[in-house]
């Protein structure tokens, strides 16, 4: 279980975190909502370890992760830019954070490619990502935030680049292969029916302060 325990955090004259407390359990999705400047990047990158909360403790299984590294969290943040590196091609992108935890390139490559095929990729590995379709970098995207095993999953607006149709598509496969691989999920987003159709719970960040949706 991922826990938020009574963090804190001011930018400027901004109060974008005050007091806030949030618990996300195993194979669970929130969403958490809010307009553009209230703070849920800021949240995000908290929880990665990317940023350092003025008051206030993250939690991992029962364990205080507040002065963990990024890298010892074992937590994976996906971008809204998919973040891909266009001098890999396909499958070296998944391969990534394997070979990044010193996973031989061999074995971090056959992974890679059983990864790929699991997503509907498998012709694609050999391909420069900037080839590919939205949709197909999105894929690419999740299966190298997966192929890690993260123990959570941090999404930030995920969907926001890609047209109506393909975000309605990618979230239900995206819900069940995160279900599916049983990860603590916090989903940031500003559309409250990308939120519901992805997340069984959902909550908005206001001034600061959490107020559940549902």
């Amino acid at each position: 279980m991922l826990e938020l325990r009574n963090i804190s955090k001011q930018f400027a004259s901004r109060q974008l975190a005050s007091d806030l407390s949030l618990c996300v359990a195993a194979g669970e999705i929130v969403a958490l909502l809010g307009p553009s400047g209230s703070g849920k990047s800021t949240l995000l990158r908290i929880i990665a370890g990317l940023e350092p909360a003025e008051q206030g403790s993250v939690w991992f299984d029962g364990k205080d992760i507040t002065q963990w590294p990024p890298e010892r969290r074992g937590f994976a943040l996906m971008f809204q830019d998919f973040a891909l590196f266009p001098h890999l091609n396909v499958r070296d992108n998944v391969a990534f954070g394997l070979i990044e935890q010193r996973v031989a390139k061999r074995a971090a490559r056959e992974r890679s490619q059983e990864m790929l095929t699991l997503f509907g990729l498998a012709n694609h590995g050999r391909d420069k990502v900037w080839t590919l379709s939205g949709g197909e970098q999105q894929r690419v995207a999740l299966a190298r935030a997966l192929i890690t095993a993260p123990r959570a999953l941090l999404l930030d607006e995920p969907f926001s680049a890609l047209d109506a149709e393909l975000r309605s598509s990618l979230q239900q496969e995206f819900r069940q292969r995160i279900t599916a691989a049983g990860m603590a999920t916090l989903l940031v987003t500003h559309d409250e029916a990308e939120a519901r159709a992805m997340a069984g719970r959902g909550v908005r960040l206001v001034e600061g302060r959490l107020q559940v949706l549902w």
